[in-house]
């Protein structure tokens, strides 16, 4: 079968979308920026991963080669007022470079356009999807654009921001948008289409509207939401006085998808988006037993939520702006100023269940020092536009490279020796937080713990020393407290496996 190249494989959709082709026969090879964060996918030994950018035509060159269909899953929502800029350079970077390539198809996930409506008129979002759409279809490469509404399923930020909404507001106040008509779709049939796109003849280059069974107002999907989830009606009153803006920041308030994300999702909910026709099933039948239903699509995705089986979240791309440099094993940086903090306690633990205590650290287990310092930082860089400490963890218990952590991506993982996070708060430098199991001479289990960070100008220095005297509050009582608990899950342990063997 052809070879499929995935753009956006570390995103929400892309990392869902690979283990669907590989399941279908189709050699995958992924696009990646920072290949490292595909390294601890189920599937990643699967696939060939290449490094790139869809804006370098050079790299795009060489992952294009011996590609029969490219999936273009990237798009530059949250990155700025300059995203439409970005998002067209880099379609028209990618229909060139796919065309000298011989690429036989493009496949493309777009959103919905409204009939009737000035493109002019359309959300910044909408206009700029629509746009990319346009080029790739202009592109001399067969193309499939594929437009979806609100996509449901675990981890996605439309039911992120569904599902926090409904559950922690019983009375709410809400946009006007909250009328708007729209036709949700499961994740687990954008997917079916998405895959059965790579079949298509080579006659088709147009756009298809593809959504679920039901078309529902968001007031309606919150009171379905409510009811699924087992919560008591919901009182929701609409208001015309929530602009974007204003509506932008008030779902930042209440959910974990920062404004600069939430700001597009609400502008694009002031259109209708209900699909005008079902061209698609023409050629790629409808999933069997049909299209998933709202209800079930939402009893789905809160099943996974709960049993921790979260594949993707739409944190799993990196925040736009937030810095990629990974940190150097060698600390001497050449040309800069490196600010540290190091801390190292002898624990009297099994290195194991300081491992485990390490790896699961955020999210609802907390940083293990000052909740209401980390709570006040949170919100300050939500404040500053930032992704605050609510996107939380995908999985409770275990973590992979390129994993969100509340505010800090997973850089590197090193099971059972090492964890670095990079910072991706707002912050006048790069910095880093390094947790390390480690043995002393005699053997004994410690623990290593670095903070580093790399300022820039005067801003740098001057907010590193305004935060060092707090170091020994919340650094020291990290260690301190982490070091208490791995003591405290041996003990445990220990009794259960005391338990277990006097009840043999």
């Amino acid at each position: 079968m052809e070879r499929c190249l995935v753009t956006g494989a570390s995103g929400y959709i892309g990392g869902r979308l690979v283990p669907e082709l590989l399941a279908a026969g189709y050699p995958v090879r992924c696009l990646a920026r920072t290949p490292g964060k595909l390294r601890d996918h189920p599937w990643s030994e699967q696939v060939e991963t290449v490094r790139g950018d869809v804006t370098d035509a050079a790299s795009l060159t060489a992952a294009l080669e011996g590609v029969g269909v490219a999936y273009y899953l990237v798009h530059a929502l949250g990155s700025g007022k300059d995203f439409e800029d970005t998002d067209r350079r880099a379609a028209r970077t990618f229909a060139e470079c796919a065309r000298k390539a011989g690429v036989r198809r493009i496949v493309y996930l777009g959103g919905p356009v409204p009939r009737g409506v000035d493109r002019r008129k359309l959300s910044p979002h909408l206009r700029s999807r629509d746009e990319v759409g346009r080029i790739l279809l202009e592109s001399g490469v067969p193309t499939a654009v594929l437009r979806a509404a609100v996509i449901m399923g675990s981890g996605s930020a439309s039911f992120e921001m569904l599902r926090y909404l409904t559950e922690r507001l019983p009375v709410m106040v809400t946009p006007s948008w909250v009328r708007t008509r729209i036709q949700p779709l499961a994740v687990r049939d954008v997917l079916h289409y998405l895959v059965g796109c790579a079949a298509l003849p080579e006659s088709v280059n147009r756009g298809f509207d593809v959504g679920g069974p039901d078309v529902l107002t968001y007031r309606q999907m919150m009171q379905r939401y409510a009811r699924v989830a087992a919560l008591p009606r919901r009182l929701i009153v609409p208001v015309p006085v929530l602009t974007p803006g204003l509506s932008s920041h008030w779902v930042g308030l209440v959910t974990p998808v920062p404004a600069g994300i939430a700001r597009p999702l609400a502008e694009s909910l002031r259109h209708e988006a209900v699909a005008e026709e079902h061209d698609i099933a023409r050629y790629v039948p409808d999933p069997p037993g049909g299209l998933t239903g709202f209800d079930r699509a939402v009893e789905l995705a809160l099943r996974r939520v709960r049993e921790a089986r979260v594949a993707t979240r739409w944190s799993s791309a990196s925040v736009p702006g937030a810095p990629s440099d990974p940190l150097p094993t060698d600390p001497d940086w050449a040309g800069g100023s490196l600010y540290t903090d190091r801390r190292a306690r002898r624990v009297d633990a099994s290195p194991e269940a300081l491992w485990d205590v390490i790896e699961g650290i955020g999210g609802e287990n907390g940083w293990y020092s000052f909740p209401l310092a980390w709570a006040l930082r949170g919100w300050l860089d939500r404040l500053a536009g930032g992704v605050g400490l609510r996107r939380g963890r995908r999985d409770a218990q275990r973590l992979r490279a390129g994993d969100s952590l509340d505010f800090w991506r997973v850089e590197e993982i090193e099971r059972g020796r090492l964890l670095r996070l990079r910072a991706e708060m707002r912050l006048p430098g790069l910095a880093w937080l390094e947790l390390k199991v480690g043995r002393d001479r005699e053997g004994r289990t410690v623990y290593l713990q670095r903070a580093v960070f790399h300022p820039h100008g005067l801003a740098g220095h001057a907010y590193w020393w305004s935060v060092a005297p707090f170091h020994s509050v919340v650094f020291g009582g990290m260690a301190r407290n982490i070091a208490a608990a791995a003591r405290e899950r041996d003990t445990s342990a220990g009794r259960a496996q005391g338990v277990g063997c006097g009840a043999a």
